[in-house]
C-alpha cells in the first residue's frame, strides 16, 4: 500500500485528512499531514517532514506527496523531501484529488498519481441549480442524455 503525505498551509492538511478518516476510518496510519504554520522557518518544517516521512516509509512502500500551492513554502519543503522513485509530488490538492488516492492506494505509485491527477480535475466543476432535465439545451451540446455529475 502506497502512504500519502498532505503537507499544505496549516490547518488545511489535518482538514483535509479528517475529511478522509470521516470517509475511510481504516486509513489512520496511511494518511499522514503535516500543517505549514506561518512562524516556522522553512528549515524546521523541512527537519519534520523528513522525519514523518521516514515513520512511513518504515510501513509503505512508496509515499505520494499532495500540497496545496505550487511556489509556497509546503511546496518548497516538498520538493526536498520527495526523490521521484519512492515517492512523488502533487500540487493542487483538493478533497475529490485525496478521496480518490485513498480508494486506490493499493496501485502502483504511477498509477495512483494519474489518478490523484484525474480526481482532482474531475473535483472542479460548475454545478447547475436546476436538474439536468430542466435546463434549456445549446446547440453546441453532444448528446442531451449525457451529463456529468
Amino acid at each position: 500500500m502506497n502512504g500519502i503525505f498532505v503537507i499544505a498551509h496549516g490547518p488545511l492538511a489535518s482538514a483535509l485528512r479528517q475529511c478522509v478518516l470521516h470517509v475511510f476510518p481504516d486509513n489512520q496510519a496511511g494518511v499522514v499531514a503535516l500543517d505549514v504554520l506561518p512562524n516556522l522557518p522553512p528549515e524546521e518544517t523541512l527537519a519534520q517532514a523528513r522525519i514523518m516521512l521516514g515513520q512511513m516509509q518504515a510501513s509503505t512502500s512508496d509515499v505520494l506527496v499532495l500540497v496545496d500551492v505550487f511556489g509556497a513554502t509546503p511546496c518548497n519543503v516538498a520538493q526536498k523531501l520527495v526523490d521521484g522513485v519512492h515517492s512523488k509530488l502533487i500540487t493542487g490538492v483538493n478533497l475529490p484529488m485525496l478521496l480518490r488516492t485513498v480508494s486506490y492506494r493499493h496501485e502502483s505509485l504511477d498509477a495512483l498519481v494519474a489518478r490523484a491527477l484525474v480526481g482532482g480535475a474531475q473535483g472542479v466543476m460548475q454545478v447547475a441549480i436546476t436538474a439536468p432535465q430542466n435546463q434549456n439545451r445549446r446547440s453546441h451540446d453532444q448528446d442531451p442524455d449525457q451529463h456529468q455529475q
